[in-house]
C-alpha cells in the first residue's frame, strides 16, 4: 500500500472517509504535514516510522497543553504507522505576521518571551505520559549531547569547505574546547527546552489570552536543559534579522521577570549556547544539503557565521575564536560551499 493510501485509510478510521487533504509544510526532518478538510480543519503529521518516532511529539505536546500552553491538541494517533491528527492552529506564524505588519514585531517577541518565563517557572518531570504507549523519558541536554551536536561542524561543514577530513588533532582540540566551556551554561535550575523556538515555529492565536495566545510548533526534540537555550533560538535566528536592540530588550524583559536568576551567569550561558547552536546548525545545514539533497539550507550559512562570530567575541570563548580562525579562515566563511549551485 502506498503512503498516500495509508493516509486515506488512517483518516477514514479517525476523521471521515474520503476527507480531502493537501500539503501544508515540510521541515528539516522526514516529517510532512497536510491540512485535512473538516469543520474545523485538522493537520495530519506524516512521520515515517522507520525514520521518525511520533511519541516525543505526543508526550511533550500533551504536557504543554495540560500546563496551559497552546501546542496543537492531539485528535488521534497511529503510533505504529507514524500518523498524528492534530488541531489546526492556522497559518499566522510570527514570521508571516511581521512580514505583513512590521509594527507587530516587538509585541510578538514580548509574548514569546513571556511564554518562556511561564514555562521556566515549571520544573519539568522526567517522564511524560504517552496516550496508548509507555511513558516517554525526556532526554537530558547534557554536555555529551551538546558536544555531539557541535561535532556536526567538524563532521560535515569543515570537510565540505576544505575538501578533506578534519585533521584528528584539530577535531580533538575542538571537542576539548567545547567541553571546557559547557559547565558555564549550567547556572540555575534547568527547564524544558523546546529547542527550535523561533518565529517560524510560533503562531499568533488572537482568540486566546496570556501564554495561550502563542501557538507552539516543532517541539518534538524537547529535553531538559539550560534555560537560556530557547532565548538563543528566538533571538539569534538565522532565518530573520532580529535587531540587536530588540534582542537586548527581550533579554532584559526575561531577566526582569525572573529576578532569582543571576544575570551575569545567565548572559554567559546565553552567549556560549549561542555559539554552540550556531556552530551545530552550520553543520546540520551542510548535511541537509550534501546528504539529504535539500538545496535551500546553505543560503542561510552566511547568516549563521554572522551570529557565530558575534558570539565568539565573548571573553569565555577567546580560545574557541582562535580555533575557528586557525581552521576556517574568515575570508572563506561566506563563500558558497564547493559544489553548491550559485
Amino acid at each position: 500500500m502506498s503512503r498516500e493510501a495509508e493516509i486515506d485509510a488512517f483518516l477514514g478510521r479517525v476523521w471521515k472517509p474520503g476527507a480531502p487533504w493537501r500539503p501544508l509544510a515540510a521541515d528539516a526532518s522526514f516529517r510532512r504535514y497536510f491540512r485535512v478538510d473538516g469543520e474545523p480543519p485538522a493537520v495530519l503529521m506524516d512521520a515515517p516510522p522507520d525514520k521518525e518516532d511520533v511519541r516525543p511529539f505526543m508526550a511533550i505536546g500533551e504536557y504543554l497543553v495540560e500546563s496551559g500552553f497552546s501546542a496543537p491538541r492531539l485528535i488521534a494517533a497511529d503510533i505504529a504507522e507514524g500518523f498524528l491528527l492534530l488541531e489546526d492552529l492556522g497559518d499566522d506564524t510570527f514570521t508571516r505576521m511581521i512580514a505583513r505588519d512590521s509594527g507587530l514585531e516587538r509585541a510578538l517577541y514580548e509574548s514569546a518571551v513571556d511564554v518562556l518565563v511561564d514555562l521556566h517557572r515549571i520544573a519539568p518531570p522526567q517522564y511524560l505520559p504517552v496516550r496508548g504507549a509507555a511513558p516517554f523519558e525526556l532526554p537530558l541536554y547534557d554536555d555529551d549531547a551538546l558536544t555531539r551536536e557541535v561535532l556536526l561542524f567538524t563532521d560535515w561543514y569543515l570537510p565540505t569547505r576544505t575538501g578533506q577530513p578534519t585533521p584528528p588533532d584539530a577535531g580533538a582540540e575542538f571537542e576539548a574546547l567545547w567541553r571546557s566551556v559547557f559547565p558555564l551554561v549550567r547556572s540555575g535550575a534547568e527547564t524544558l527546552v523546546l529547542l527550535d523556538y523561533h518565529a517560524d515555529n510560533l503562531m499568533a492565536l488572537p482568540g486566546r489570552h496570556g501564554a495561550g495566545a502563542v501557538g507552539l510548533l516543532d517541539f518534538q526534540d524537547g529535553r531538559i536543559g539550560p534555560a537560556a537555550y530557547d532565548l538563543v533560538s528566538l533571538l539569534q535566528d538565522c532565518r530573520r534579522n532580529v535587531p540587536h536592540a530588540l534582542e537586548e530588550a527581550m533579554l532584559d524583559r526575561y531577566l526582569a521577570a525572573r529576578p532569582e536568576v543571576d544575570r551575569e551567569a545567565f548572559m554567559t550561558a546565553y552567549w556560549v549556547l549561542g555559539a554552540q547552536r550556531n556552530t551545530k546548525i552550520i553543520g546540520i545545514f551542510t548535511r541537509l544539503w550534501k546528504r539529504d539533497g535539500k538545496p535551500r539550507y546553505p543560503a542561510m550559512i552566511p547568516n549563521l557565521w554572522t551570529l557565530l562570530e558575534r558570539g565568539l567575541e565573548h571573553p569565555e570563548l577567546d580560545d574557541m575564536k582562535l580555533w575557528f580562525d586557525a581552521y576556517c579562515a574568515a575570508d572563506q566563511r561566506r563563500l558558497a560551499l564547493p559544489g553548491e549551485a550559485a
